[in-house]
């Protein structure tokens, strides 16, 4: 069976995640989209609404499973038994970030990863720009899952 994962915080998922998400269960038998618990950081949901989040928008997908991790990707890769990373680009910047990563990835645990260049529809999206809009009252419907805009708007604006 061939497996991929897809790692991240998705704080909270986009259609672009989704973009990458969907285009690799038609490449892989399994997708599964690993939740970064970030102990350092300040999420705007917590791991298990995130999770939560991605199960339900990914539920069409007979082969793309929800779990989360703390540490390395590699460390869950390897305990997980999945040889491959899936990471999209959009931008050059990104390519730059994720490639030092690919390389230290691939050093410390022989894990491979996949890059996937970002469909040019939602190739300026992030999870933090989505909270900045919404926060400042404006409309991002189209740019997250529907489940996903009405939850932020809740969280950020109390709507």
């Amino acid at each position: 069976m061939r497996r991929v994962v897809c790692p991240g915080s998705f704080d909270p998922v986009t259609n672009g995640h989704l973009d990458i998400i969907s285009r690799a269960s038609r490449l892989y038998d399994e997708v599964v989209v690993a939740v970064l618990i970030n102990k350092s950081k300040k999420s705007l949901f917590t791991v298990d609404e995130r999770a939560d989040m991605i199960t339900e928008v990914t539920k069409e997908y007979g082969n793309v499973t929800v779990d989360t991790f703390y540490g390395l990707t590699v460390d869950y890769c390897r305990n997980q038994g999945i040889p491959v990373i899936v990471r999209g680009l959009r931008a050059v910047s990104d390519y730059e970030y994720e490639l030092q990563m690919a390389q230290m990835n691939h050093r410390i645990a022989g894990v491979e990863t996949l890059f996937m260049a970002t469909n040019p529809e939602y190739a300026f999206l992030s999870s933090s720009l989505m909270k900045e809009v919404v926060k400042f009252g404006g409309d991002i419907s189209g740019l997250v899952p529907d489940i996903v805009h009405d939850r932020l708007v809740e969280r950020l604006t109390g709507d």
